[in-house]
């Protein structure tokens, strides 16, 4: 993963927003990573994958 410090990212934030959409990346601020930066894309389907498949079992636990 690519990483950047918040001066270049600040500085440089279309580099930044062009990195995340290849790749993930870091933003470091006093040399440690903070944040990652992802494309919308790669943000939705992370969001997808942390969703709970629904079936019999979950629909039993919800009415509980």
């Amino acid at each position: 993963m690519r990483s950047l410090s918040a001066r270049e990212a600040k500085y440089g934030f279309g580099r930044l927003i062009d990195l995340a959409r290849a790749a993930p990346g870091a933003v470091a601020k006093h040399g440690r990573p903070v944040v990652v930066v992802v494309a919308v894309e790669e943000f939705e389907r992370l969001k997808a994958l942390d969703r709970p498949a629904l079936g019999p079992a979950s629909a039993t636990a919800a009415k509980a």
